[in-house]
């Protein structure tokens, strides 16, 4: 598994995300963290709100592997929070900090969080709140890294007035099909094309790249904003035909492509898995060894619908 640069060490290009297990039995959950561990992924993505109730995700986790100290360590756990679902609301308040973080240690059985992000901007943030609780998790070593989620550079800067830790990760959506932060760039100055409409605040991807920041890509397989896997959809077919080429021209499976193009970019951008079928996740995780070419990755870019002026 290829890696990337992440929190001055190195992670890799793939990382297991665990939204959808709290219905899946304890050899279910095993056998997916098996599969992952065997494919080169390390890393295991959460949420406080997974599972339509505070920490069940995180707890079916904890509950269906039961892992030692030493198997422990040999992972890195990843958590986010600041989505309140009961009340509809965001809170970077010091007290929710704290308190979600509390929930998640207990919910995943360990002494610390490896990355606590931020779920989603919070209108109503004051830096020196989050500054503080990141301050009081990472002094009592409950936390050792932190990052956001789904942020611009300008709501990263405001962060950045008060927190004193690196933010190291930025989770956001992107797939070949959903990718303007990436195509917003290419079809910058077009005058009357939607694509070159900046909706991140400012090249969040570059930003990114400038300040160390590593983007994890979720939704990697949707078409759109939770509008369906675009693998195999008659609605984009013509993309379908390239991706099924370039797998057997690579001697992969379709979504090995899918990932490859993300991880082909030099931001060294992570590809946050969410299924739960193993099989998948030996299959998108082959991606993160193909090394598209320069005109592949255009030519998929292409097939996707974005505008090449």
């Amino acid at each position: 598994m290829k890696t990337v640069p992440f929190a001055g060490a190195a992670a890799p290009a793939v990382i297991a995300g665990m939204m959808r297990i709290p219905d899946k039995t304890d050899a279910e959950v095993r056998e997916l963290y098996d599969t992952a561990r065997a494919a080169g992924i390390d890393f295991f993505d959460h949420a406080d709100i997974y599972g339509g109730a505070m920490h069940v995700c995180e707890d079916r986790f904890a509950s269906a592997l039961q892992l030692t100290p030493s198997e422990r360590d040999e992972i890195t756990l990843q958590t986010k929070c600041g989505i309140v679902p009961a009340e509809q609301m965001f809170d970077f308040s010091y007290e929710h900090i704290i308190t979600q973080v509390e929930g998640s240690l207990k919910a995943l059985r360990t002494d610390r969080i490896d990355v606590l992000l931020l779920h989603r901007p919070d209108a109503l943030v004051e830096p020196e709140e989050v500054a503080r609780a990141f301050d009081e998790l990472e002094s009592s070593g409950k936390v050792r890294a932190f990052g956001v989620s789904n942020h611009t550079p300008r709501q990263i800067d405001l962060l950045r007035t008060a927190v004193r830790q690196p933010l190291v990760a930025d989770q956001l959506q992107l797939s070949i099909t959903h990718s303007p932060i990436i195509a917003q760039g290419v079809a910058a100055n077009m005058s009357g094309e939607d694509q070159s409409i900046v909706r991140d605040g400012g090249g969040i991807v570059e930003y990114c790249r400038i300040n160390g920041i590593t983007i994890q890509a979720w939704s990697p397989f949707q078409a759109g904003f939770f509008d369906g896997v675009f693998l195999g959809s008659p609605k984009h077919a013509e993309l379908n035909a390239v991706i099924d080429r370039l797998a057997a021209k690579h001697s992969v499976e379709p979504i090995a492509i899918a990932t490859a193009w993300i991880t082909r970019h030099p931001a060294h951008m992570q590809v946050v898995l969410g299924t739960t079928t193993p099989q998948r996740v030996t299959d998108a995780a082959a991606g993160a060894d193909v090394e598209l070419s320069r005109a592949e990755w255009y030519e998929l870019f292409r097939a996707a619908g974005h505008l090449l002026p």
